[in-house]
């Protein structure tokens, strides 16, 4: 046997194991671990909206659907499909000629019974005159008097004959009713038509526009609360705007009954909408803003971390060592979060590499970092709220 390469080999484990009892040595004296880095942004406050977020159609402000109300042929379309419409504008004209001439005969039926009842009074008068001398008697005057009652009522039925064909011949000149946009046309030229039972083109009027949508029955007391203090309003968009392009409308109506299968009630926003932005029958989201709530602590919405606890956050003590934070969050405000409860303004938490901290670990703050928002996220409007994360329409604080 080669005792000095044995000799080398138990020399060789001595040195390795020796070694690692100094490592374990090193560790067991509590030597100062590497501090994570961290980016930090400081809580913040203001005044912010609480609101319910619901989901709802746009709707014409005025919706008309223009029916004949005489028969006859379309004899001219004055329209485009799709223009935009005045009141009183031409749009169909039926045949006016039957009722030319059912105009013209009565107007020759009424001069005929005018013409009568002028020969009746002159033969009343003319009975009257001589009634004293006994040249008539009493029963012939009647019967004159009976005879010029009766011309009057024809004259006056002749008079209601002449004004109802008037009325027909102006019915052969279809008009819009309202101010508003065309849709597609529903008959041409030359079809015939029929009175308030064929549909002629629909007219919707966009400006301004419905926005209806619900509430849960259970969200209504404050809603009819807030409505009577005059705070309510609603902001209204798209859902291809971004949350801070949404459009300021008035709650202009609230439903009489809560229905039965949903549990929910209608309720109608009346929104300006000029530049037709908003198109009847378009989805659109809807922010119902009850009221204002003061001095509000707002973070980040991804500086907060879930566990089985709750929602909690990290903050950094003056001494840069990390506390984990129990918070309540409230409503989401944009990019933000409002923390009712657990969180103070001006402290600073954690907003990115929360994976690496240790609660009661010391921490490396970057600098030039972050102070209020995420990189590259704009400053929130305190007026459009984005949807909430909370399972609910809104969260209580």
């Amino acid at each position: 046997m080669n005792w000095s390469k044995t000799i080398g080999m138990v020399a060789a484990l001595a040195i390795l194991a020796m070694s690692g009892c100094s490592k374990k040595s090193t560790q067991a004296a509590g030597l100062p671990q590497f501090a994570p880095l961290v980016t930090v942004v400081r809580a913040t406050t203001r005044d912010v909206p609480v609101y319910l977020e619901e989901i709802g159609r746009s709707g014409a402000f005025e919706s008309v659907t223009v029916t004949p109300q005489i028969s006859g042929r379309i004899m001219e379309r004055s329209f485009e499909d799709g223009a935009e419409l005045k009141k009183d504008q031409l749009l169909f004209t039926i045949d006016p000629r039957p009722y030319q001439a059912q105009l013209d005969s009565a107007q020759a039926q009424l001069a005929q019974s005018r013409a009568a009842l002028d020969l009746a009074k002159t033969q009343l008068k003319m009975y009257d005159s001589i009634a004293n001398t006994r040249a008539v008697s009493q029963l012939d005057v009647e019967t004159k008097k009976n005879t010029v009652a009766v011309d009057q009522a024809q004259v006056q039925t002749n008079e209601a004959a002449v004004e109802t064909a008037k009325l027909n011949l102006e019915y052969c000149y279809i008009h819009s009713p309202i101010d508003g946009r065309a849709g597609m046309r529903l008959v041409d030229v030359g079809n015939v038509v029929q009175p308030n039972t064929t549909g002629l083109l629909l007219i919707q009027r966009l400006d301004p526009i419905y926005a209806d949508f619900t509430v849960t029955e259970a969200d209504l007391p404050e809603v009819q609360q807030e409505l009577a203090r005059g705070t309510l309003h609603a902001l209204v968009r798209i859902p291809s705007d971004p949350s801070n392009r949404a459009r300021e409308g008035k709650l202009t109506f609230v439903d009489n009954i809560v229905q039965n299968a949903t549990g929910t009630i209608n309720l109608r926003a009346t929104i300006p909408n000029a530049d037709h932005h908003f198109w009847p029958g378009q989805f659109v989201n809807v922010t119902l803003v009850l009221a204002t709530a003061k001095n509000a602590v707002l973070i980040p919405n991804e500086a907060t971390q879930i566990s089985q606890q709750g929602p909690y956050v990290f903050v950094v003590k003056s001494d840069d060592t990390a506390e984990l934070r129990q918070v309540t969050l409230g409503q989401r405000q944009s990019d933000e979060v409002v923390v009712t409860k657990g969180l103070a303004a001006d402290e600073r938490v954690v907003l990115t590499g929360q994976l690496t901290v240790a609660p009661g670990g010391k921490v490396r703050v970057e600098q030039g970092g972050p102070t209020n928002v995420p990189p590259g996220a704009a400053a929130p409007d305190p007026k459009t709220p984005a949807k909430s994360s909370d399972s609910g329409n809104r969260s209580k604080s």
